[in-house]
C-alpha cells in the first residue's frame, strides 16, 4: 500500500516538469480587439475617452500601449 501511494506522488509530481501544450493559433475567430488588452477590466471595460482607439489597428495599439507603459516608468 505504502509503495503504490509512493509511485502515484512520483508520477503526479513528474507532471509538474512536462512542457505546457502551446495550441494557440491564430484564427479569424481569435481576431484581436481592444478589450482584449491588458487592463480592460469589467466594471468599466476598455477605456479610451479621447477615441485613439477607434481608427488604430493591432500593431497602433499595442504601440500606444507601450509608450503609455514606458512614459508611466519615466513619470514614476
Amino acid at each position: 500500500m505504502m509503495k503504490l501511494a509512493l509511485i502515484s506522488a512520483l508520477a503526479g509530481s513528474a507532471a509538474a516538469f512536462a512542457p505546457a501544450q502551446t495550441g494557440a493559433r491564430s484564427t479569424s475567430l481569435n481576431a484581436f480587439t481592444a478589450a482584449d488588452l491588458p487592463g480592460a477590466l469589467a466594471p468599466m471595460g476598455f477605456f479610451d475617452p479621447l477615441g485613439f482607439a477607434e481608427k488604430a489597428d493591432e500593431a497602433t495599439l499595442k504601440r500606444y500601449r507601450e509608450a503609455e507603459v514606458t512614459h508611466g516608468r519615466v513619470a514614476m
